[in-house]
């Protein structure tokens, strides 16, 4: 039973590649969310409905067809990957390329959860701190952010949990390099090939699970502690 427990190296390296890839891509997407979240839920302007439909297009492509055009936009050949590769950033086949992939698929949920409590917001508020004197940066970040932080954390925890259970665009974009680009999904996927690789396969889809209930629950917990701080 012990021994069925022990992850082996490549399995270590799949674990720890995934909480790394989902962490960053949660962080790298957090600050453009905040901002596309505002603009759709407070900004009357031409093309956004477009907008909104670009960001949660995502959800709806199939996740081989983002990978594609993340392939064909950020690959080395590709207009924004020949031009980065010139400053030695490279994104194909790399673990920074699973980071984006993520942050990609698990963008729209982001948005849509901040974008929810933003809307949540009464405006009253808002205009009470204008009428004081306070410009729209000094209101937003003392009035409208703390009152989100909510929906904020909620999204946060969406796109990370999205993040980890990620397969399709990451699988196309960077492979299934193990120590490289093998994340969880991928190191499953490869053990279920391989004969005699269930045992492998099981033991990784526990920690998924394990991984991605405990961070569903977290953001219940912190949410609801944040939603009792601005009660207060």
């Amino acid at each position: 039973m012990t021994d069925w427990l022990r992850l082996s190296a490549e399995e270590w390296d799949a674990v720890r590649l995934s909480l790394k890839v989902a962490t960053v891509a949660m962080l790298a997407s957090l600050p453009f969310a905040i901002a596309i979240a505002f603009l759709l839920a407070r900004r009357e302007f031409w093309g956004k409905s477009l907008l909104n439909g670009l960001v949660h297009l995502p959800l709806v492509l199939p996740p081989v067809v983002t990978g594609y055009l993340l392939l064909l936009t950020f690959g080395t050949r590709g207009p924004v990957g020949s031009f980065l590769a010139e400053f030695g950033i490279v994104f194909s086949f790399r673990w920074t390329g699973a980071a984006l992939a993520c942050a990609v698929m698990g963008f729209p949920l982001m948005v849509r959860a901040i974008r929810l409590s933003i809307e949540a917001v009464d405006t009253k508020l808002e205009a009470a701190a204008a009428t004081l004197g306070a410009n729209r940066g000094f209101v937003f970040l003392t009035v409208t952010l703390p009152l989100i932080v909510p929906g904020i954390i909620a999204g946060m925890i969406l796109c990370f949990a999205k993040a980890m259970g990620e397969f399709g665009a990451t699988i196309t974009f960077v492979s299934n390099i193990p120590g490289e680009t093998q994340t969880l999904p991928s190191a499953i996927y490869s053990f279920t090939q391989v004969p005699g690789g269930d045992p492998e396969a099981l033991r990784l889809t526990a920690i998924s699970v394990v991984i991605s209930l405990g961070a569903l629950m977290a953001s219940e917990v912190l949410a609801r502690r944040a939603g009792q701080k601005i009660a207060a």
